[in-house]
C-alpha cells in the first residue's frame, strides 16, 4: 500500500498535466470549455479519476456535457500517455473522467441562501411594526390592597 500523501501528490500532478494537455495540446473543439477541477488516485496508484466541469459559451448558454464527455473519452489515450510521460511512475494509471457536480450544487446552495435571506428580511419588516396581542405585561401583578 502506498502512503496517502504520495497518492495526493500524484493526483495533483495528474490534474495539472491533464488540464494543460486539454488547453494546449488536444485540438478537439468539444473540449474548449472543459475545466479540470480535481483528480483522485487509488491507493495502489493504478487508477485515476479526473473530475471536470463544462462552462457554456455564453452566460445563458447550456453547456454541452455530452460533447465534452465524448471528447474526453476520445482523447483518453493521448491524455494517459501525457500523464505517463509527465509523472514518471512505474505504471501509468488508467484515467476515468467524471463530471464534477460541486459547482452546480454550490450555485443551488447560494440560491437557497438568497431565498432564506429574503424571507428573513420579510419577517424582520413585519416584526418591526408588530405589537403584542394582549397587555404589555401579561403577568398578574398583585396590587397593594388585594389579597
Amino acid at each position: 500500500m502506498v502512503d496517502q500523501a504520495r497518492a495526493r501528490r500524484l493526483a495533483k500532478r495528474i490534474s495539472s498535466i491533464v488540464a494543460t494537455a486539454i488547453e494546449y495540446e488536444v485540438k478537439d473543439p468539444r473540449l474548449r470549455f472543459v475545466t479540470v477541477t480535481d483528480a483522485k488516485v487509488t491507493g495502489d496508484l493504478r487508477e485515476a479519476t479526473v473530475y471536470y466541469t463544462v462552462m457554456g459559451e455564453t452566460l445563458d448558454a447550456e453547456p454541452d456535457y455530452e460533447g465534452a464527455a465524448a471528447g474526453l473519452e476520445k482523447a483518453k489515450g493521448v491524455l494517459r500517455s501525457k500523464v505517463g510521460a509527465g509523472t514518471g511512475v512505474k505504471f501509468t494509471p488508467t484515467l476515468a473522467f467524471v463530471l464534477d457536480t460541486v459547482p452546480d450544487a454550490a450555485r443551488q446552495m447560494e440560491e437557497l441562501l438568497a431565498k432564506a435571506r429574503a424571507a428573513d428580511d420579510a419577517v424582520a419588516k413585519v416584526a418591526a411594526t408588530a405589537r403584542h396581542a394582549g397587555d404589555a405585561d401579561p403577568y398578574k401583578v398583585e396590587r397593594d390592597g388585594d389579597e
